[in-house]
């Protein structure tokens, strides 16, 4: 009896490794290989990687590490390194790790699977070439319509900001935008599986149609999207300041399903930090914004991300970023050193700031943002939420969901309420959660 080969797989970094991951998980099943989340049994072992930060490639080399000793108790282990930092790396990384047997990058998925049935044969290979923008139309990731309660749907990729510490647009490549008619298409196919929460994906899903004269842009799409019959909740990420225009701001005000929770990030209070950055907005220009989003929906949360430490940050401008929490309460703030990639504007600048000072600047940031999050947390004690429910909670012995503002949720209930909008009374405010009761179905 043929036993299936085995996969394993990781994923880093953002939303759009994890739409990447989907595919490649379905592509892999098309040569014979099922999922394991245990890499002992694993025939294949791929890592889907990031690098907009240094620790996240550190991280992966860290991985390589431990899967060079299985390969040695293992030899016909197969081992890959997709995403971001095989974009970037390409032959260099068989250099570094010469125990893996194939790199793909970006805009390389499509040949992942010849490239897998290469390495059965012992053949070593590295695609990482761009693809030009007819070619990559056709190979976007397209979500699996096997259900679920949740899934992405990617709308665009690629990223023209070129923000001087970013290095997306040279892993990810400059933005194009898939059809509108394509989005819905597989929207639909995701509701009729039974999927009832789809969330929109882009590096700056605001300028989604920006380059096509005529076609709809993102506030069109969102309408359109919200229009398929049984989707309930709609999400997208992630949105750049600079981008948001009256008419998505409108949407929060006249689409019901347009989830209330927005992740803005702002990555510094400081109007010189921001200039040195190429963000393309100002502090009071991203408040501003912030306001708006306010008016149109007053139960809206925002989440953002901070870099601390930028070359040419001193104090008075990371007291600036500090205001700018206070100021915006945010539910949840990732915030991070800067840390220079290669190729960015940003790591040609002198590196001011004393690795010491960061770290510093960083704790600070990060207990104040704890007390924000607790205390918003609370804020909803005795309140009715609707909550999305996702499934069983980590413990097993609950239900866990989240509110439209994305507050993750548990309460007691029957299993069968997972894709169910329930109302539920919070009676619990957590630093990471809320805790509350579902009062009917």
């Amino acid at each position: 009896m043929n036993m299936a080969k085995k996969l394993y797989l990781e994923t880093f970094g953002c939303q759009m490794n994890v739409s990447d991951s989907e595919k490649i998980v379905a592509l892999m099943k098309g040569i014979g290989y099922q999922q394991t989340a245990d890499p002992v049994e694993a025939d294949l072992v791929l890592l889907n990687t990031c690098s907009i930060r240094a620790t996240a490639e550190q991280r992966v080399y860290g991985h390589l590490g431990k899967f060079k000793s299985m390969k040695k108790k293992k030899p016909a282990l197969i081992i890959g390194v997709g995403g971001c930092v095989a974009q970037q790396e390409g032959e260099r990384l068989l250099q570094k790790a010469p125990f893996v047997n194939l790199v793909f990058g970006t805009h390389n998925l499509h040949l992942l699977q010849k490239m897998v049935s290469g390495a059965e044969q012992g053949k070593q290979s590295v695609a990482t070439d761009f693809l030009d923008d007819e070619k990559r139309f056709d190979l976007f990731p397209h979500a699996e319509s096997e259900g679920g309660v949740s899934r992405f749907v990617t709308v665009m990729q690629g990223c023209d900001n070129f923000c001087a510490y970013c290095i997306v647009p040279h892993v990810r490549g400059r933005e194009i935008s898939r059809s509108a008619a394509k989005v819905v298409e597989e929207v639909a196919a995701l509701a009729a599986a039974g999927v009832t929460e789809v969330t929109l994906l882009g590096q700056n899903v605001n300028s989604y149609g920006f380059k096509e004269p005529g076609a709809p842009d993102f506030a069109d799409l969102l309408r359109m999207v919200a229009q398929v019959e049984g989707i309930e909740r709609l999400r997208f990420t992630t949105s750049h300041p600079k981008d948001i225009s009256p008419r998505l701001i409108a949407c929060f005000a006249e689409i019901p399903k347009l989830a209330p929770h927005i992740h803005l990030p702002a990555q510094s209070g400081s109007d010189a930090v921001l200039k040195k950055m190429n963000r393309g907005y100002t502090r009071a220009q991203y408040l501003e914004k912030v306001r708006a989003l306010r008016e149109a929906c007053p139960e809206i949360q925002f989440t953002g991300d901070m870099i601390v430490g930028f070359p040419g940050e001193d104090e008075a401008c990371f007291e600036q970023t500090m205001e700018l929490i206070e100021e915006v309460q945010y539910a949840d703030l990732f915030s991070f050193i800067y840390s220079a990639r290669p190729g960015t504007k940003a790591a040609e600048f002198p590196d001011e700031v004393k690795r010491g000072e960061k770290q510093a600047r960083l704790e600070r940031l990060q207990a104040a943002q704890k007390k924000i999050t607790l205390a918003r947390n609370e804020s909803f004690v005795g309140s009715v939420q609707q909550v999305l429910v996702e499934g069983p909670s980590s413990s097993g012995d609950s239900l866990f969901g989240r509110t439209g503002g994305n507050r993750g949720t548990v309460m007691d209930g029957d299993p069968a309420l997972a894709g169910r909008l329930v109302e539920v009374r919070i009676t619990e405010g957590l630093q990471t959660l809320l805790k509350g009761k579902i009062l009917h179905v």
